[in-house]
């Protein structure tokens, strides 16, 4: 019975560990997006996340919402920065996220500001 209890621990260890690795890591698309930077905002009661949106348009619809992980310090300070601007993102869609790393399944890497043509 101790064998049988140990070996559904350690496979769903390896099945949480597994997922873990999967969603952290893994991405579904890379892609670039640009508009006006309307919002980056600092939030969250327990896990506090870097938040932000682009307006790609005049309606709701075109908006754009990522997250920012925190370690990416350079690219928080140019949002900061760069808020009221038209910017160019680099981005990385994952399959799910963590309530520490953020609300949206978009990362932002890298941001540009950009003139408006």
């Amino acid at each position: 019975m101790k064998k049988i209890v140990g070996i559904i621990v350690a496979v769903a260890s390896v099945l949480l560990i597994g997922y873990f690795l999967i969603v952290y890591y893994a991405t579904f698309s890379n892609g670039y997006r640009s508009g006006e930077l309307i919002k980056i905002t600092h939030k969250g009661l327990i896990f506090k996340t870097w938040e932000g949106e682009i307006s790609q348009g005049v309606s709701e619809s075109q908006h754009f919402s990522f997250s920012v992980e925190s370690s990416e310090k350079e690219v928080i300070q140019q949002l900061k920065d760069f808020q009221g601007m038209q910017v160019k993102l680099t981005y990385k869609e994952r399959f799910a996220t963590f309530p520490w790393l953020g609300d949206t399944k978009y990362f932002v890497t890298e941001v540009k500001a950009t003139t408006k043509e």
